[in-house]
């Protein structure tokens, strides 16, 4: 007894002595950071790619990458078009994804007002957030009577079609969203990308200065929307709030009772984001 005492005594003093330190290296596992590498390759090039672009982009030989997507694909981290063959967000990450959301100050504070909204105007209300594959749909709360349109949760917005997909080009910085855009018109020629490019910028200066955009009888015939930007402190895009309703019931002229109703609706959350000091992670602005 007296022997293990000692023993741990010494072992105690021991420790004491030589404190460990507190910038040592945890030990990990490679194969997950390494499938890492690959989710991250993904993430920064904010559109679906092919094997072969993200084995490169992850300094990966194809063989190896494809063994580590297999299993990212199982586990729902990634999910591959079989069509195109592309890989892009899974379930599993748009779970993890909408976790991240709920901790998100902009988006807590439109829930309240969205609902309210919703309830007040008699029609559809979106949350969109800058996702991967452009503008996506993260709350949508449909209108009291039936709107023959595919909108929910998950849905991705067209860039140049919808006003959702407008206003979000209009308030991100372009190296955000061209690449999207461009990918969005693959039977353009370089030269019709130009001019195309050309006037989709006058189309979104004239939205910066209005601060809101209204798409009619598009993309879906009989439907028509009302989109504006929730901006936070440093004037950063956090939020696209869109309204929809049938075209002839929701009113789209922009001093209408429909577009007061949104903008106020966005100025509210705005005013409650700079209250709290919740400001993006991002410090781009549009040019």
């Amino acid at each position: 007894m007296a022997r293990g005492k000692a023993t741990g005594a010494a072992g105690n003093a021991e420790m004491e002595g030589k404190p460990e330190k507190a910038d040592k290296a945890q030990r990990g596992i490679q194969s997950v950071e390494v499938g890492g590498r690959l989710l991250a390759a993904l993430a920064a090039a904010r559109v679906p790619m092919p094997l072969a672009a993200l084995a490169e982009a992850a300094q990966l030989a194809p063989a190896q990458a494809h063994a580590y997507l297999v299993s990212l694909t199982r586990l729902g981290l990634l999910k591959r078009d079989h069509v195109s063959g592309r890989y892009e967000p899974g379930p599993l990450s748009l779970q993890l994804g909408m976790l991240r959301l709920e901790q998100d100050p902009a988006y807590r504070a439109a829930l309240p007002r969205v609902d309210a909204l919703a309830q007040s105007s008699g029609f559809s209300v979106a949350i969109s957030i800058a996702a991967p594959q452009g503008p996506t749909i993260v709350r949508y709360v449909p209108a009291s009577a039936p709107l023959h349109v595919n909108l929910h949760v998950g849905t991705v917005m067209a860039l140049a079609a919808t006003a959702t997909g407008r206003v979000y080009c209009a308030f991100r910085p372009p190296a955000q969203w061209q690449p999207l855009w461009r990918a969005q018109q693959p039977e353009a020629t370089d030269a019709q990308l130009v001019a195309q490019l050309a006037d989709f910028g006058a189309t979104l200066q004239a939205i910066r200065e209005r601060g809101i955009e209204r798409s009619i009888d598009t993309p879906s015939p009989a439907v028509s929307s009302l989109s504006v930007p929730v901006l936070d402190a440093a004037g950063a895009l956090r939020l696209v709030l869109t309204l929809v309703g049938s075209t002839g019931a929701i009113d789209v002229d922009w001093n209408g009772t429909a577009a007061r109703a949104l903008l106020a609706a966005a100025a509210d959350i705005a005013a409650t984001l700079r209250a709290e000091g919740g400001e993006g992670t991002e410090e781009e602005s549009p040019a």
